[in-house]
């Protein structure tokens, strides 16, 4: 058996060993959750939003650290409150979200071949119909595949502009996550 047809088979068992937790991680009900469960969450946002303006070059040689250091923040008490093989199944059951890795790896796939071309320069119009395109889209099309599509003309036709931040903050609010509550086919 060649070496590639072994590491195979063994992502295959360890894959069928941890079905059943994340079977039983799946089995949490979010809305029994106090609100103060998702401080972690809004902690690693505001980090990844924050620190990289404040302290770039940490942020650029720690951001793993910092990442696992809110992963543990939640995991530890977690724990503590619903047991480790609990806490072991849901952190399991989050890095093994399958459909969303291959849904990522499509949306990257298909969009990564498509180059909107047009003599676009960054003005106040123009980056407001690129924003209302996408809010758009991303009701009909759903919010990762508008924002795939869209940030990279939105990018190219900023690439002249001293402060370009405010808009990519703007796309990710309105493109990437809001106008997904537009429709149902927006989630």
């Amino acid at each position: 058996m060649s070496t590639s047809a072994t590491m195979r088979r063994s992502w295959q068992g360890l894959a069928l060993l941890l079905l059943p937790l994340t079977a039983s991680a799946a089995l949490l009900d979010g809305a029994t959750l106090s609100p103060l469960w998702a401080l972690p969450f809004a902690g690693i946002l505001l980090s990844i939003a924050i620190v990289p303006l404040i302290a770039p070059h940490a942020w650029h040689a720690h951001f793993s650290k910092i990442s696992v250091a809110w992963a543990f923040v939640f995991l530890a008490p977690f724990a503590l409150d619903f047991g480790p093989q609990f806490a072991f199944a849901t952190f399991v059951h989050a890095m093994l979200d399958v459909p969303f890795i291959i849904l990522l790896t499509a949306l990257f796939t298909v969009a990564g071949g498509i180059c909107l071309h047009g003599d676009l320069h960054g003005s106040p119009r123009l980056n407001t119909g690129l924003l209302a395109l996408g809010t758009v889209l991303a009701s009909i099309m759903g919010t990762t595949g508008a924002a795939m599509l869209l940030i990279r003309p939105l990018l190219r036709a900023s690439e002249h502009c001293r402060h370009v931040v405010h808009r990519v903050v703007f796309f990710i609010f309105l493109v990437a996550n809001a106008s997904g509550s537009l429709s149902p086919l927006g989630v």
